[in-house]
C-alpha cells in the first residue's frame, strides 16, 4: 500500500489555513509555493484583481507539449451555521477517517499531488506535469479562467487535464452546467392604503419566480435519459429580499437564482431566455411607472461538462484506475472551463462528494491511499 504520511503531514498544514472564499488564500499560496522552491520546481504565482486571492501553477518536466494538468482549487466553504465535533482549522485522525473543512474538498488531493512531486522529479518524464491550483472555485469557478489565462501565456500546452474533485477515484465524464443570476426589480413605493399608486416589485417577482418552476417542470416532462441525477435542467430561486415595512407598497425586490443544466444545453441560451421573460416583466411595470426595471447581474457561469468518449483524458484516468464505468453527476467543477479551453477533460479524485461543505468533512485513509497509487502510476506512465 502506498506511503500516505507525508500526504497527511501536508494536509494537516493545508487545513489550518482557513481559506474560506470570503477571505484571503495568500498565506496557503505561500506555503505552497516554498514547498514547491526548495524542490526546485519551476512555478507561477498569479493575483486576482484585488490582490487578495492568488493562484499556482508548476511545471515538472520537458517543456513539451502534451503533457497532463493536475487541477485543484484552494478555497473552502464556510463553517458557520455548522455543528462539528471536530475543530474544523486542524487535522484529526479517528477511525481512519481525516477530519478538517477542505479534507475532501479538495485540499485532500492538493496533498496528495504535493506530496507527489519528489516521485515526480525523480522520474525522467517524457512529458511533463503541471500544477493548476485555483481561488475561488466554490463561488462559481471564478478563479479558473484566469489560471487557464496564465498557462498559455506560461506553458506549454498540455493534452490532457484530471480534475481532482472527490469521485472515490472514479472516472467522471460529464457533469452539469451552472448559472448564477441575481434580479433586482424596481418599482415605485406608495402607503399601503392606496397600492394603486405604486408598483410592487415584490408583486412583479411572482411571475419570474414561477417561470423557473414552469421551465423545471417542463424540462422534467419532456426529459429523456440523460444518465445525470435528476435527468434533467433544475431551476429554482434561492434566496429574496424586498420591502422596507408592511404597510408600504415595495419599490425593490431582489432574489438569486440557480440553474443546472445538461448538456448539450447551453448557459448562453438559458441567459437568452430568462432576459427574454424578465424584458416582458419590465415593460408590464413600466405601463403603471416608466421608471420601472428589472436587472440581470452578477451572472456567473461554470460551463457543463459534455461526455466526449475516447478522449486522451478519459483514456489515460481509465487505464489508471481500471474504472470504465459510466459516470456523469450533477454538481459543477472546473473541468468544463478546461473543456471549453480545449483540453480532454475528465474528474477523478479521492474522497466521497457527499461529505463536501459538511459538518465533520473527512476524507478516509483507505482514498488517500487509493489516491497516491493513482498519482504514482501516472507519473510512471509518463516516463
Amino acid at each position: 500500500m502506498s506511503d500516505i504520511s507525508n500526504a497527511a503531514r501536508l494536509l494537516e498544514t493545508l487545513v489550518a489555513f482557513p481559506t474560506v472564499s470570503h477571505q484571503s488564500n495568500r498565506v496557503l499560496v505561500a506555503f505552497v509555493s516554498d514547498y514547491l522552491s526548495e524542490l526546485g520546481v519551476e512555478h507561477h504565482i498569479f493575483p486576482d484583481e484585488s490582490g487578495a486571492k492568488e493562484g499556482l501553477i508548476a511545471h515538472i518536466g520537458p517543456k513539451t507539449e502534451g503533457g497532463v494538468i493536475l487541477s485543484g482549487h484552494t478555497d473552502v466553504v464556510p463553517t458557520e451555521g455548522q455543528s462539528w465535533r471536530h475543530n474544523p482549522w486542524a487535522l484529526t485522525l479517528e477511525d481512519g477517517r481525516y477530519y478538517g473543512r477542505g479534507t475532501c474538498d479538495m485540499k485532500g488531493f492538493v496533498a496528495l499531488v504535493l506530496a507527489a512531486v519528489p516521485q515526480m522529479l525523480a522520474q525522467p518524464l517524457a512529458r511533463p506535469i503541471q500544477l493548476a491550483f485555483s481561488y475561488d472555485e466554490e463561488p462559481g469557478c471564478l478563479g479558473t479562467l484566469p489560471l487557464i489565462d496564465v498557462l498559455a501565456q506560461h506553458y506549454p500546452r498540455a493534452e490532457s487535464v484530471i480534475v481532482g474533485e472527490p469521485t472515490q477515484m472514479k472516472v467522471v465524464t460529464g457533469h452539469k452546467g451552472g448559472i448564477g443570476i441575481k434580479t433586482t426589480l424596481r418599482g415605485l413605493a406608495a402607503h399601503s392604503s392606496n397600492p394603486g399608486r405604486g408598483v410592487s416589485a415584490i408583486a412583479y417577482a411572482l411571475p419570474l419566480i414561477e417561470w423557473h418552476e414552469q421551465q423545471m417542470a417542463l424540462q422534467k416532462a419532456t426529459a429523456s435519459h440523460s444518465g445525470f441525477d435528476p435527468a434533467f435542467t433544475t431551476l429554482q430561486v434561492g434566496t429574496i429580499t424586498g420591502g422596507t415595512a408592511l404597510n408600504t407598497v415595495p419599490d425593490e425586490c431582489i432574489f438569486e437564482s440557480d440553474i443546472r443544466y445538461v448538456p448539450p444545453q447551453t448557459a448562453e441560451d438559458w441567459v437568452a431566455a430568462y432576459r427574454a421573460e424578465a424584458a416582458k416583466v419590465e415593460a408590464a411595470m413600466r405601463e403603471s411607472h416608466p421608471e420601472a426595471s428589472v436587472t440581470l447581474s452578477d451572472i456567473d457561469i461554470a460551463p457543463a461538462l459534455a461526455p466526449e468518449p475516447g478522449n486522451a483524458a478519459e483514456e489515460l484516468a481509465r487505464r489508471l484506475t481500471g474504472d470504465n464505468s459510466d459516470n456523469l453527476v450533477a454538481y459543477q467543477t472546473e473541468a468544463g472551463h478546461f473543456q471549453t479551453a480545449g483540453y480532454a477533460t475528465v474528474v477523478c479524485g479521492p474522497g466521497n462528494i457527499a461529505q463536501a461543505h459538511q459538518a465533520d468533512e473527512y476524507i478516509t485513509a483507505d482514498e488517500l491511499h487509493r489516491g497516491a497509487a493513482f498519482l504514482s502510476k501516472l507519473i510512471d506512465s509518463l516516463h
